[in-house]
């Protein structure tokens, strides 16, 4: 039997795997039963490509049977693209299995254009339905198998982890092709989110063996797989398991970048710790900072003790942001508001902000009705309104979801964002609104026509314009300083710094003939303030500062070295000086135009080619 398995992905993007197809594919290569009665193929597309032309090239293959692994994403896509396959293979048989399929059945085989659909983990059904059609029989009546007019039944018991094998190390899967790995450590939720179908018929969390997690990580570093995205929820809700995997992520791949989604409450010092240690980024689920509105989804929420957490993770260094969903039940666009200022008050690296999406299979579906949710009825299944949330309040809520994604998370801004709102006496998100209109008015509809070059500029001429609106304009030059830097902090930090010059090679260079120019990672900016002051006070205060100092100006280089990103303060002559090195014209020449004497220029150019700021041609 030709078995096609099929992952249709949103973009192209180093999380674009297809871990499912993939599962599936080694259980029945794995099986001693099926692995010489089956060939299988895994087909990758993506939402853009269309779905005829992906059907065409599903068709080439002659396939015998056909599966569809089904998210909210590409529901649609796959519906297209399986009737495309109907009327080309005629007989050919198609099934679904996914999220779509286990959370809203109906909504698939009402199309007419399924067989059958796989619920719940696949492994174990798809296995026992490929055996059956084998044999020449119909698949109805299996755990987890649901045909066109039965009542779907009760989810088929989760597998044991330990009996998974894994894609990765059997070769099927190999991560270094899309740039990431999706690591799955385990399966199920313990918790019960309304709003979430992680939790459903999982029987609560199983983990993979250490044995297998280890195996994996070894691989991952072998390969050079520069970031891995970890699928598991509640990856520290056993906190010393949690503390072992980053252990061994800094022994065995000290090099990749990890993605966590953790929880806030099982977050201690030493996590913290460990998890600043290894090169990741960390989401935390917040969704509301309103106890009352969270309570009514199913979670608990301690405002003290999540910001105590928050702080750890501050203090020890580590990387983290937060998730928000506006439109939940009891939401409302001023608690939402709320919600927001106390998330940007946390100073986390970033904030991903979506309306609540109603999704079938959860318990906030079977209760929409009698909440009084009005929410799409197809992919994505989002809100439209709510008793507290109308039409318009989601709107302005999802402006200012733009802006803060804009501003703050993609504008980087999460050092000095604090400092600039409470100088022009702002809440966040009324800063944020500010910023929204300033949008509006620049005719900018989302954040996707916003490319990263022009958020810089953005900021700076927003920053201008509210700070005198507020009567500010004493404060505005160390509000661009701080614009300023940590937009070169942030870019330089993604810069690989040259290599350097031997001590033998700097002492045969004649650095005042021989051309030099600036290298490509250091940059060199001017400042109102002089920017060690800047720096060396930490979380500034604008009125405080601008009390203190004189603005008497100041020129730095900025640029990477020994894994840091480093800042000097120069004079005016240096400065010049490595402006104008642009490996044409000799040192000794500029030199004599700034009258900068030459013994002096020698030892500051030996200085900027041992720190990799000034390169020979």
């Amino acid at each position: 039997m030709k078995i096609t398995l099929i992952a249709v992905h949103p973009c192209r993007s180093p999380q674009a795997v297809p871990l499912a197809c993939a599962f599936l594919k080694e259980a029945l290569l794995a099986d001693p039963a099926l692995r010489d009665r089956v060939e299988v193929r895994v087909a990758e597309f993506f939402l853009d490509d269309p779905p005829a032309s992906c059907a065409e090239s599903v068709a080439k293959d002659a396939p015998d049977l056909i599966g569809f692994s089904v998210y909210v994403w590409s529901r649609d896509h796959a519906l297209e693209m399986a009737g495309e396959l109907a009327r080309l293979l005629p007989g050919v048989t198609i099934c679904a299995g996914g999220a779509e399929a286990t959370a809203n059945p109906a909504g698939l085989l009402d199309s007419q254009l399924f067989g059958f659909l796989v619920r719940g983990e696949g492994e174990a059904p798809f296995l026992q339905a490929v055996r059956t059609l084998l044999d020449g029989d119909s698949p109805a009546g299996l755990p987890g198998i649901v045909l066109p007019g039965e009542v779907p039944g009760p989810l088929p018991p989760p597998a044991d982890p330990a009996s998974i094998p894994s894609p990765y190390l059997s070769g099927q899967l190999d991560p270094s092709v899309p740039g990431g790995a999706l690591w799955q450590l385990s399966r199920g939720c313990d918790f019960a989110c309304s709003f979430c179908f992680d939790h459903k018929g999982s029987g609560g969390v199983r983990r993979l063996p250490m044995e297998r997690v280890e195996k994996e990580l070894r691989l991952f570093a072998r390969l050079g797989v520069p970031q891995v995205f970890v699928l598991d929820s509640t990856f520290n809700k056993v906190p010393q398991r949690a503390k072992e995997i980053l252990r061994l992520i800094g022994k065995l791949a000290p090099g990749v970048h990890f993605h966590f989604e953790v929880r806030s409450e099982f977050i201690d010092a030493e996590m913290a710790d460990l998890f600043a240690r290894v090169t990741c980024s960390l989401q935390i689920g917040l969704q509301s900072a309103d106890a009352k509105v969270l309570r009514a989804v199913g979670r608990g929420f301690d405002r003290d003790d999540f910001a105590y957490r928050a702080l750890l993770l501050n203090q020890s260094g580590a990387i983290f942001g937060f998730d928000l969903i506006y439109g939940l039940p009891g939401d409302t666009l001023a608690t939402f508001r709320s919600s927001l200022d106390f998330a940007l008050s946390l100073y986390p690296n970033h904030l991903d902000i979506f309306p609540l999406a109603v999704l079938p299979g959860t318990r906030l579906y079977d209760k929409a009705e009698s909440l009084g949710l009005t929410r799409l009825d197809a992919p994505p299944y989002t809100v439209v309104a709510t008793p507290g949330f109308p039409e318009e309040d989601l709107a302005r809520a999802a402006g200012l979801a733009t802006a803060c994604d804009i501003f703050y998370s993609r504008g980087k801004a999460v050092a000095w964002f604090n400092g600039v709102v409470h100088a022009v006496k702002l809440s966040p998100s009324s800063f944020l609104d500010s910023f929204a209109a300033f949008l509006g008015r620049k005719d900018v509809k989302g954040e996707q026509e916003i490319a990263e070059d022009e958020i810089w500029g953005l900021q700076r001429e927003f920053l201008s314009e509210i700070f005198r609106e507020r009567k500010k304009g004493r404060l505005l030059p160390l509000a661009l300083d701080l614009a300023d830097y940590h937009h070169h902090y942030a870019c330089t930090l993604m810069a690989a710094p040259p290599p350097t010059p031997t001590p033998r090679e700097l002492r045969k260079a004649t650095l005042l003939k021989d051309p030099l120019r600036r290298s490509p990672s250091a940059i060199l900016a001017r400042f109102s303030y002089e920017i060690l002051e800047i720096l060396e006070a930490g979380d500034v205060e604008l009125p405080e500062f601008a009390s203190r100092f004189k603005a008497a100006g100041s020129s730095a280089v900025i640029y990477p070295a020994g894994g840091e990103v480093c800042t000097e303060s120069l004079s005016g002559a240096y400065f010049d000086l490595l402006l104008a090195l642009d490996g044409r014209r000799p040192a000794d020449s500029i030199c004599r135009e700034l009258e900068l004497p030459a013994a002096e220029a020698v030892e500051f150019l030996e200085f900027a080619l041992s720190e990799g700021i000034v390169l020979i041609r």
